[in-house]
Formats: C-alpha cells, sequence, structure tokens
C-alpha cells in the first residue's frame, strides 16, 4: 500500500555536521508530516528516525540524499522497521 505508514531508520554521512542539516532534516519532516528526530553521531554522521506515510517517507529519504546547500552526502544506510506510532512531532536531539 502506497499510504501505509512506515518507520525509518536513517544514517546519512558526509560533510553533514556544522552545515545546518539537523535544521533542514527537520523542516523536511514538518513540511512532509514526517514525524520523528534527527541528532549528531559522535563519528560525524546524523541518524534520522523517520515515521509517515510511506510515500512521504520515499520523498523526505532523496531530500536527505541531496541535504542543504553546504552539506554533501556520501552514504546514506536506511533500516526499514515496524511503525511505532510513539511520536507526536518531529525535533532536534542533541
Amino acid at each position: 500500500m502506497e499510504n501505509e505508514r512506515v518507520f525509518a531508520e536513517v544514517y546519512v554521512c558526509g560533510r553533514v555536521q556544522g552545515v545546518f542539516f539537523r535544521q533542514f532534516t527537520k523542516t523536511t519532516a514538518q513540511e512532509l508530516g514526517i514525524v520523528g528526530y534527527v541528532r549528531n553521531l559522535p563519528d560525524g554522521c546524523v541518524q534520522v528516525v523517520a515515521e509517515g506515510p510511506k510515500n512521504s517517507i520515499e520523498v523526505f529519504i532523496e531530500r536527505l540524499r541531496l541535504g542543504p546547500p553546504m552539506a554533501r552526502v556520501d552514504s546514506l544506510k536506511i533500516e526499514w522497521k515496524k511503525s511505532s506510532d510513539k511520536f507526536t512531532d518531529f525535533i532536534i536531539k542533541r
């Protein structure tokens, strides 16, 4: 089903810290009606946990692949999981 609710955990690596990647991710998620969170990881990558309609998540992941203007995405790893319904909005975790 195209609009089924899905859950994706995405790891984005490259030049993705210090280039407004988390804010870009939050703004994009809110535009697409996606809930979850984004946070920097100690290894220099960014973790994105996203939940929403499958077609919105697919668009979201394509936008993460591009990132904001100053970012450079070298790799993107996606883990699909069972929908959790535990998020109500999209936040930046510190």
